[in-house]
């Protein structure tokens, strides 16, 4: 069971926070961090060549699961880490995609990762001892719109490598298809989150085998929910991912139609006792009221407000607004999205994750928008169209908002993201394969400084992985657009995560200054799609700093 936590020390921990550092510079100076030097450009995107990852020089990656590995205890729905049992592994020679016929299983894309440091942990195998350091990840896509949560045992040996952790809920009903993940270390529950359309869920379970899973949807409510992360008092941000209506002019640009969302609980120690659902709500500048938008998506699309919002130096105030409250309305599941628009909240261009900057006593929150991943849209970067990083200032319920980061072509579909240390932070690109063709360039995971002043055009991010490209998502790639042909034909870099496993109320993610490679503090992330192999990036031997790990 998870190292005994309880509510006493817990309530403690959670209103001291005045320990944590008066200023993040101030924390950064007493671990200088890595230098990392940039990787030149992105991989290329050849039509028929695979590409080997790149890391910058002072890191490299060892795989710690892959598609292929055998789950320790297979079921009817999946039996290997990333497939599901609906086709082979590989295609027979010759055979090609027809409808109705496919010519290899789906794949389940283990998205993204939570490390915990965990002790008495079980598996299918009684007798075994499992360790105690452990990868948590919830499946995005599969056979039937189904999902599932799978634990790599990073101690174990390869039979006992990967558990199979849950397919059902306490009810019975299947676990929906996940993309957002978190610990939540108040009920010692894993906090999973789905975009999957009108029946999107928010499911906890517990870490141990077999978990209890459970839809707590009537509580978050129903959305394109993907980020998901807790402040010291559990207050949860979350953060959504819908697309909007391409415009009748701008038929490559979408209107945006996603919100930023905070959950105050009744009882961070049982989320089932309900709470106040909030929407982030931005003052506009350029006329009275809030950051609004309607049905005409060409006006929307290119308004002032969006461009606005797209200026460096520009501050916007903002407040929470209630959008439900399982007091007043019960706790049936509802559509956080439509409720969102009815109380004046302001959409962004697909948000999909943030992160609490640490040494900011949880009072600013660093989160993405993706863009229309594509190379033609009309909204160009003046108005978002390849997406931004944004700095979220919060004052109890009022805040301010600014932008860090406009992207461009080069940089753009901003996804997972991970603090490298108090003042930088990473985010990876999920352009798409459009978007790949278009600009010939693969996925890169950049560095940011927030005390960079981007708007200098001279000023620019450090690309630290030029994304490759597996030998099985070049050949997923040359069957796109075949009919019947399932699976995505590029490598997606996601599930980014950087961390000690503290599973703490301390342990959250923007409590402590993260120190790579030293005190416990371990990096991840998953090469989605093709093989789907989840490495731990390490220290290079040939960096002169080595590669320690408690």
């Amino acid at each position: 069971m998870v190292r005994c936590l309880n509510k006493a020390v817990a309530i403690m921990a959670a209103l001291a926070i005045s320990f944590m550092p008066a200023s993040a510079t101030f924390a950064a100076d007493n671990f200088a961090g890595i230098s990392l030097t940039p990787v030149p450009s992105a991989n290329p995107k050849a039509p028929g060549f695979a590409a080997a990852n790149i890391l910058s020089v002072e890191l490299t990656g060892a795989i710690v699961a892959q598609g292929s590995f055998k789950l320790e205890n297979p079921s009817d729905l999946t039996s290997y880490y990333g497939y599901d049992n609906d086709g082979p592994q590989l295609p027979a020679a010759g055979d090609l995609p027809a409808v109705g016929h496919k010519v290899e299983a789906s794949k389940t894309e283990p998205d993204k990762n939570t490390y915990l440091v965990l002790d008495h942990q079980h598996g299918a195998d009684p007798q075994y001892d499992y360790g105690t350091h452990f990868l948590f990840q919830g499946h995005e896509l599969g056979a039937g719109g189904q999902g599932y949560i799978t634990r790599i045992n990073l101690d174990a040996d390869g039979a006992h490598r990967v558990t199979l952790l849950a397919i059902k809920d306490v009810n019975g009903n299947s676990v929906p298809t996940i993309d957002g993940s978190t610990w939540y270390p108040f009920s010692h529950r894993l906090l999973f989150t789905s975009e999957s359309g009108a029946n999107a869920s928010v499911v906890q379970a517990t870490p141990d085998f077999p978990a209890t899973v459970e839809d707590i949807s009537g509580i978050l409510g129903r959305g394109g929910y993907e980020g998901i992360q807790s402040d010291r008092f559990g207050r949860l941000i979350i953060v959504e991912d819908v697309g909007g209506k391409t415009g009748t002019v701008n038929t490559h640009a979408r209107q945006p139609n996603s919100f930023i969302y905070r959950l105050l609980p009744t009882s961070p120690f049982d989320l089932k006792l309900g709470g106040k659902l909030q929407v982030l709500q931005v003052l506009s500048r350029a006329h009275a009221g809030p950051v609004v938008f309607g049905s005409d998506a060409d006006a929307d699309i290119l308004s002032q407000d969006v461009k606005d919002l797209h200026t460096y130096g520009l501050q916007f105030q903002t407040n929470w607004m209630t959008i439900h409250d399982t007091a007043v309305q019960g706790n049936a599941p509802f559509s956080a999205n439509a409720a969102a628009k009815l109380a004046g909240g302001t959409p962004f261009k697909r948000p999909e994750n943030g992160q609490f900057r640490p040494g900011t006593n949880f009072s600013e929150f660093i989160f993405d928008t993706t863009g229309d991943t594509n190379a033609l849209t009309e909204a160009g970067s003046a108005f978002g169209g390849f997406g931004a990083l944004f700095r979220l200032q919060l004052f109890g319920d009022k805040g301010l908002l600014s932008l860090v980061y406009n992207g461009d072509v080069a940089h753009a579909g901003f996804d997972n993201c991970a603090f490298w240390d108090a003042n930088r932070i990473v985010f990876v690109e999920d352009a798409g394969d459009t978007l790949h063709t278009q600009r010939n360039a693969l996925d890169s995971a950049w560095l940011f400084d927030l005390n960079t002043d981007y708007s200098n055009p001279a000023s620019q991010p450090v690309r630290i992985l030029a994304e490759g490209r597996d030998a099985s998502a070049t050949l997923d790639s040359q069957f796109s657009g075949m009919p019947g042909f399932q699976n995505d034909g590029d490598n997606e870099i996601t599930g980014w995560h950087l961390s000690d496993g503290d599973p703490t109320v301390n342990g959250l993610l923007g409590a402590k200054i993260p120190t790579p490679f030293r005190g416990g503090w371990r990096l991840f992330y998953t090469q989605q799609h093709g093989d789907n192999n989840t490495w731990e990036i390490l220290r290079s031997p040939a960096d002169s700093g080595g590669n320690s790990r408690d």
